[in-house]
């Protein structure tokens, strides 16, 4: 079964259907750091499936380059990273790149993927002049409708933010119904839960299925879905070296215990031994001793820091009416931390490390964890090299491997 990933970003999603079996024609992405992170989860995928993985793991310890590693792929596999953005102006341009891979073989079985959240999002409109009104990505559904009515795959995955529903009133979410059924398609809407799929991480999420109407599937209840598989968030950490703000390594550095149940369960570590970007960011003085607190408050008493409670030496931010917890620890003993949000490769407040002794925000490894990604996934940069803010705002933008391998799984029998 093939499918097109649309607005694919890092992969995550495209990450779950490749796990169950799904094999992927095209990904079209345009930010060129989260392309080039296609390329080489497709290098890491290619070499795998050629008994060649030797080669991917000469690249993590850094023995070769980026470029020595897409040297070893068929140009058409690196050709089906589609780098152009989704719209009028590069619409035929994708077609013809797509139909290339095609080759006039295959019709399409299924559509992933989800324009940007941004304009849909609750924060977004808070923090917009115009509640996002103007703002041209609250369109992009058109777009994906364009795509439907060119492959006309069996079904789609379109994945986005709660505030959907409430965008524009709920406009735009009956608009969408509509030209999607207009295109042939009809929908049902989920509201999951990514802790339900076995995700460490309270992560709300809309997901769309559409399918053909010339058939009617018989879907899975993904709202009350429960995959059984359970940790605390203590269990991500477990075997990662300490390190302190401003540290840490973009390749080979080594685990420091075994992979424990959660870690195999969940596929997080597998048969890599060579762990990558589990780099911290630097941080000031100040923020460090408001990182102290924050973790002292919850660690013994179970308690938030609230940002009014800090001593006014330490309050430096003029809003004190809200974004109360903008200092949060990541609690190593819950079942879910909060979510990872793109925000996260600005700064690391919202995201602390429970250590105290290591007094940072959580590295990139570990908010890709928090994510569900392998470990054996590496994030890419423009530049070849460490690229920590990069990484960081591919995994908050994405969607947890374990939930799209879920999804995909349930559906799969359908196809």
């Amino acid at each position: 079964m093939n499918y097109i990933d649309l607005f694919a970003g890092a992969g995550g999603l495209s990450e779950g259907f490749k796990r169950a079996g799904y094999s992927p024609v095209a990904h079209v992405e345009i930010d060129v750091a989260a392309s080039y992170s296609l390329r080489t989860r497709a290098a890491y995928y290619y070499l795998k499936e050629s008994d060649r993985l030797n080669h991917y793991h000469s690249y993590l310890k850094g023995d070769i380059t980026r470029k020595d590693l897409y040297s070893l792929m068929p140009q058409e596999i690196l050709d089906s990273v589609i780098n152009l953005g989704i719209g009028d102006e590069n619409n035929q341009k994708i077609f013809s790149l797509i139909d290339k891979n095609l080759q006039g073989n295959n019709e399409i079985d299924l559509i992933v993927g989800g324009p940007p959240c941004q304009a849909y999002s609750l924060v977004g409109r808070a923090r917009s002049e115009h509640g996002m009104k103007k703002d041209s990505r609250n369109f992009l559904y058109v777009q994906y409708a364009n795509y439907l009515e060119k492959y006309k795959p069996k079904m789609f995955v379109f994945e986005n933010v709660l505030g959907l529903k409430s965008a524009g009133g709920g406009v735009y979410l009956q608009n969408m119904e509509k030209l999607f059924y207009k295109k042939g398609y009809s929908i049902h809407i989920f509201s999951v839960k990514a802790e339900n799929f076995g995700v460490l991480q309270k992560r709300r999420r809309l997901i769309i299925i559409g399918w053909r109407k010339d058939f009617i599937p018989n879907l899975p209840d993904l709202d009350n879905y429960k995959s059984g598989l359970t940790a605390n968030v203590s269990s991500l950490f477990a075997d990662l070296p300490a390190i302190q703000a401003g540290e840490g390594k973009d390749k080979f550095l080594n685990y420091t215990a075994n992979k424990n149940e959660y870690l195999e369960a969940a596929h997080i570590r597998n048969e890599i031994t060579t762990l990558t970007q589990h780099i911290a960011r630097p941080h000031a003085l100040q923020d460090k001793e408001i990182y102290r607190i924050a973790v002292d408050k919850w660690n013994n008493d179970k308690e938030r820091l609230n940002y009014n409670d800090l001593p006014d030496r330490l309050k430096t931010h003029e809003n004190r009416s809200s974004f109360f917890d903008r200092f949060k620890v990541v609690a190593a003993d819950l079942e879910a931390s909060q979510t990872v949000v793109a925000h996260i490769a600005k700064d690391g407040h919202y995201y602390i490390h429970p250590d105290e002794l290591q007094n940072r925000s959580i590295s990139v490894r570990e908010a890709a964890r928090l994510q569900s990604f392998p470990d054996d996934f590496y994030f890419e940069g423009v530049k070849e090299g460490a690229n920590r803010t990069a990484a960081f705002k591919q995994i908050g933008n994405a969607v947890p491997c374990l939930l799209g391998q879920q999804i995909a799984v349930e559906i799969k029998d359908l196809l």
